[in-house]
This record gives structure tokens, C-alpha cells and sequence, in this order.
């Protein structure tokens, strides 16, 4: 059995400022580094063998937590960073909706926005889902830690599940430090057996 924990970096400032963050290269603030502390004692209770993580500092920084816990190394994926959000990036929501308000709207729903630069859904889950499973393939059979970004861990997790589109917008947004935990079982494939643990 392959378990997968993706777990979703610590708290930015841009997270409690609520600006879309995308690919910027935000750090971590004095909180998400004791998120990250705290998780890292956690995840470590769950015997990870391998760590990989997108290669943004909110993510890397979040990784090395568990690699001072556990003594893993880290191998780092740009596949697994966020959505790419254009010139979105560093904005609030109340930003885009005045100065972007079609497209806003479009995101809102959950609709793919053709503006200002920002990655399309179908590519951010084919990025993503495409790590995964190399990953995955690599490591067949072990306890594997994914450090990531909350609309990449949503995407990855619908695309390994198999879901439609509106079960995996339906699919609640892990928080600061946060994960997701899904095992394969050979003859079963992929189950979620708990979301959105910290």
C-alpha cells in the first residue's frame, strides 16, 4: 500500500492579508514557521519515508520542518508549485473584482479565466497530477509527503480520485499546515481517508 500525505505549507503574510499569491515567492511568517514546527512533530508520527515539495520557500521552508524532525532529505518539484495567477498575483479579491470583474466572476464560479496571464484549470491539474504520479510510480508501496499549495492539493487529489469537476470544487480548502491523507491499495486504486487534518 502507497500512502500519500499532501500536506499544504504554513501560514504568509499574504494568507492573512487574503492576497492571491499564485507562484510569488512569499516567505513564511513567525507563524507559519511554528505551524510548521508543530505539523512537522505530527506528520513525523506517521513514519514518512520520502519528502518532495514545491520548490517556493512557503513549501521548502514548511518541508525542511519534517526534515529536521525525521533526518529525510527533500527533493524539490516545480511541478507541485500553485497556480500560476498572472497579473493576478499580489492582489486581493477585492482588487480583481474591480479591476478584473468578467473574469473575477468566471473564477468565482469556478470557471477558467482567459485574462491577464492565469494558468488555465486543465493545466494546473494535469502539472500537478503528472508529479504526483511519478512520484507515486517511484515510490510505489511507502509513505510518501508532499509539500504543496492548497489549489494544487485540491487539483492533484480530484485528479488521482478520478473526480468530476464539481465534486472536486466541492472539496474544502486545507488550511495553513494542513493535509490530506490518501492510500492505494493495488486492487482497490486510491481512497481519501482524511482531509484537511491539523
Amino acid at each position: 500500500m502507497t500512502t500519500l500525505l499532501l500536506w499544504r505549507h504554513g501560514q504568509t503574510a499574504s494568507n492573512v492579508e487574503s492576497r492571491i499569491q499564485g507562484q510569488l515567492d512569499v516567505p513564511l511568517t513567525d507563524v507559519g514557521r511554528r505551524q510548521a514546527a508543530e505539523a512537522a512533530l505530527r506528520l513525523a508520527g506517521r513514519s514518512p519515508e520520502i519528502i518532495v515539495s514545491s520548490d517556493l520557500q512557503r513549501a521548502a521552508h514548511t518541508a525542511a520542518a519534517l526534515a529536521e524532525v525525521t533526518g529525510l532529505p527533500v527533493a524539490t518539484d516545480v511541478r507541485l508549485r500553485e497556480r500560476h495567477y498572472g497579473e493576478w498575483q499580489g492582489h486581493t479579491g477585492a482588487e480583481l473584482r474591480e479591476r478584473w470583474p468578467a473574469g473575477f466572476a468566471r473564477w468565482r464560479q469556478g470557471q477558467d479565466v482567459d485574462e491577464a496571464g492565469v494558468e488555465s484549470i486543465d493545466d494546473l491539474t494535469k502539472r500537478v497530477a503528472t508529479a504526483l504520479r511519478e512520484i507515486v510510480d517511484r515510490e510505489s508501496g511507502r509513505t510518501i509527503v508532499i509539500v504543496t499549495h492548497g489549489g494544487a492539493a485540491r487539483r492533484g487529489i480530484g485528479s488521482l480520485l478520478g473526480w468530476p469537476e464539481p465534486i472536486v470544487r466541492s472539496l474544502g480548502e486545507l488550511g495553513n499546515c494542513h493535509f490530506s491523507e490518501l492510500r492505494h491499495h493495488p486492487e482497490a486504486g486510491w481512497r481519501l481517508v482524511a482531509h484537511n487534518v491539523g
